[in-house]
């Protein structure tokens, strides 16, 4: 199963890391839908119910957009069925934050999402799962491999997401917004941290009291993979790679049987144990991601992932704090410009204006 997730990038960084090529070959960031960016929390401890971001076709918006096209939109974790009786999605007594890929043809709840196409792509730094031992659980953080690369691959460490040095090295917004304005094209690759991509479904309801829609989804999970089975013996459906992520997504061409076939267990992934803090849904801090040793010595057996994440807590300030700490320095320089403006005259803004050195792309 999969309860509980972390995705800590600030809403740009989300959409950077999501960077795709449409058929053409041409490379792509995804929009946020209308509104969506705003309701996105960055969080280290995400339970059900919580609003997540998740990635999927265009389609499903405006049946005009392109095929090829994704947008990023922020869904309820735990999926509410379209035909859901009640005025209150708290309301449902059973649990839909997953479902199981043997069987989601046979449950109503899933099978009519999956056979409109209403499929997406749950988006994550990681998911926690708990290992049961004599005494208690031991929760684990779970991932994709974060190797050093040179600029440009996948597998970057998550260092470079918060590192000022490195965080705008890649499809900065800077340098992305005015292709992106034209023609939605992305110009460089993400080198920061690897998002977790997990397959998942997704349901519409509305809410008969106020007509407000909901959009909500389930996390689709499969047998764990053999380094996984010592932890628990369910995990996420994970899509590997580019390819398989707009398979998923591509409800038009690639049919629900087919889809179903990219559903399989996958042994790569990596893992460090974390602390119980974790284990309190309400507990929102970097200490849920980090490594912590089991044996009680004062320094954790660090793998290569697992020396990112340190490095990563112990150098950067979380994504959430330095995208409002960015917004609370251009709010302050905005006022401080205003007032400059008031008492300077036309030529001194003019000539300030043109001391300002050009951006390099």
């Amino acid at each position: 199963m999969c309860g509980r997730t972390a995705c800590t990038l600030a809403p740009d960084e989300v959409s950077r890391a999501c960077c795709y090529r449409d058929r053409g070959g041409q490379r792509k960031q995804p929009r946020w839908r209308d509104g969506d960016a705003d309701k996105y929390r960055p969080s280290y401890n995400k339970s059900p119910q919580s609003m997540s971001p998740v990635l999927l076709s265009q389609r499903h918006f405006d049946k005009n957009a392109p095929a090829d096209e994704c947008v990023l939109a922020v869904m309820r974790w735990g999926l509410v069925p379209s035909w859901f009786k009640e005025n209150d999605p708290s309301k449902m007594h059973y649990s839909t934050s997953n479902c199981r890929s043997e069987n989601i043809l046979e449950k109503k709840s899933y099978k009519d999402p999956m056979i409109k196409g209403q499929r997406c792509v749950i988006l994550a730094d990681g998911f926690y799962e708990w290992m049961k031992q004599e005494k208690g659980k031991q929760p684990f953080f779970i991932y994709f491999p974060q190797t050093q690369g040179k600029k440009g691959d996948q597998d970057d460490p998550v260092t470079s997401t918060l590192n000022n040095e490195n965080s705008g090295t890649a499809c900065p917004p800077e340098e992305a917004s005015p292709a992106l304005t034209k023609e939605g094209e992305a110009p460089g690759e993400w080198t920061g941290w690897r998002l977790l991509t997990m397959a998942g479904v997704f349901d519409c309801w509305t809410s008969p009291v106020d007509g407000e829609p909901l959009y909500s989804y389930s996390i689709i999970t499969v047998n764990a993979s053999p380094n996984l089975q010592s932890i628990h013996h369910r995990m996420p459906a994970i899509l590997d790679g580019e390819e398989e992520v707009r398979r998923w997504l591509d409800f038009g061409q690639v049919k629900s049987l087919d889809a179903l076939k990219l559903l399989q267990s996958k042994n790569i992934l990596t893992f460090h144990p974390v602390s119980s803090l974790v284990s309190n849904s309400r507990n929102n801090s970097p200490e849920c991601l980090q490594p912590v040793d089991l044996n009680g010595k004062k320094e954790p057996k660090s793998t290569a992932s697992s020396k990112k994440m340190i490095n990563w807590l112990m150098t950067g300030s979380p994504s959430k704090r330095k995208d409002s700490d960015t917004l609370q320095r251009q709010k302050e320089g905005e006022s401080k410009a205003k007032t400059k403006r008031k008492s300077a005259g036309q030529l001194q803004h003019w000539l300030q204006g043109a001391s300002k050195k050009p951006k390099t792309s």
